[in-house]
């Protein structure tokens, strides 16, 4: 229709009209009508791109190294890259007139490729594999601050490195000096529990034997107690008897002194009664013992006297020529005896 066409751009699309070899509007994202006979439309997305690459490189040490990863950038400078490379959409407002588009990723790697190159030729191959994170910083850093770069008016967002692998034989070699030191390492690591083991044995040994020693000195010290206290006990068992000994001892040298004390009063008693009789005897000295028996025989029973009488007659036996006793008297004589 006469050749006038609407162009409606993404929001991540900057878009530069031109007429006439001038600029006659740009902006991300805008849309417009256009003469299409006479304009020229430059699209430049600016969306993040996310870029992978696989890169050989040779170490310091001359050995093959192969780097996986990915960088990712974004235009930050339109009007500039669309000055270095070509941009220009067709007529049919959709595809490019050219390849430069697809070429800008490219050189990216390329630059990429060349900084990490500059820092993989610093360090041996164990440094490379072993550095990786360092690696990436230092790239990146020098991405960012490339004049290349910034020539190109694109801005590096980020840099990671996925694999760092070496040519399969050297891979093969460093795994076999690895598994050796891995074995040596878990060999290690074995004799070290081993000897851990040995060593916690031997202190729990130790322990049992200190333990023991510790409940044998507690035993030791108990009996020590329970003989010092069978001792004390004893001792005061033997304080007590000495205590009962001396008490009885007191005792009996009391009762020693009361029957010394009893005998010298019996004694003086019997002394004081042979003194009495001594002085009744020399009073009846002089006296008839006839006289003296019929003081006895005052108060006497019947059958008393009538023995008394019996007793004289047969101290005067030789003079009796007969003796004639009554019946009568015998049997008052045998009611009055006392019986058995």
């Amino acid at each position: 229709m006469l050749g006038i066409r609407f162009m409606k751009a993404l929001p991540n699309t900057y878009m530069l009209q031109y007429k006439k070899g001038k600029v006659v509007r740009e902006g991300a994202g805008i849309s417009f009508f256009y003469y299409a006979p006479t304009t020229s439309l430059v699209a430049v997305p600016m969306a993040s791109i996310d870029v992978p690459f696989i890169l050989n490189e040779v170490t310091a040490d001359f050995q093959d190294i192969t780097i996986q990863g990915q960088v990712a950038y974004r235009v930050k400078e339109p009007k500039t890259l669309a000055q270095i490379l070509n941009f220009t959409l067709a007529q049919n407002a959709r595809d490019y007139v050219s390849d430069d588009p697809k070429k800008i990723w490219q050189r990216v790697i390329n630059q990429t490729q060349v900084l990490m190159r500059a820092e993989l030729q610093k360090l041996t191959l164990r440094q490379a594999l072993q550095s990786s994170d360092e690696l990436v910083q230092k790239v990146r850093q020098n991405l960012v601050n490339s004049e290349f770069v910034a020539q190109l008016g694109i801005e590096v967002m980020a840099l990671s490195v996925l694999a760092v692998k070496p040519n399969p034989e050297t891979a093969r070699a460093l795994e076999a000096k690895i598994r050796e030191l891995l074995l040596l390492e878990a060999d290690e690591a074995i004799y070290r529990r081993r000897n851990a083991s040995v060593e916690q044995e031997r202190s729990i040994k130790e322990n049992e034997l200190n333990t023991e020693i510790a409940v044998e000195s507690k035993k030791r010290q108990i009996r020590e107690t329970q003989i010092d206290a069978d001792r004390a006990i004893q001792e005061k068992r033997q304080l007590i008897l000495q205590d009962e000994m001396q008490g009885k001892i007191t005792l009996e040298e009391k009762n020693k002194e009361l029957v010394a004390l009893s005998v010298q009063n019996k004694k003086q008693e019997a002394d004081a009664q042979a003194y009495k009789l001594t002085a009744v005897m020399q009073a009846f000295k002089d006296v008839d013992p006839k006289v003296m028996q019929s003081l006895t025989n005052v108060g006497m029973q019947p059958a008393q006297l009538i023995a008394a009488a019996f007793q004289s007659l047969a101290e005067n036996a030789g003079r009796i020529g007969n003796l004639n006793i009554a019946p009568e008297l015998l049997q008052e004589l045998l009611k009055v005896a006392p019986k058995k």
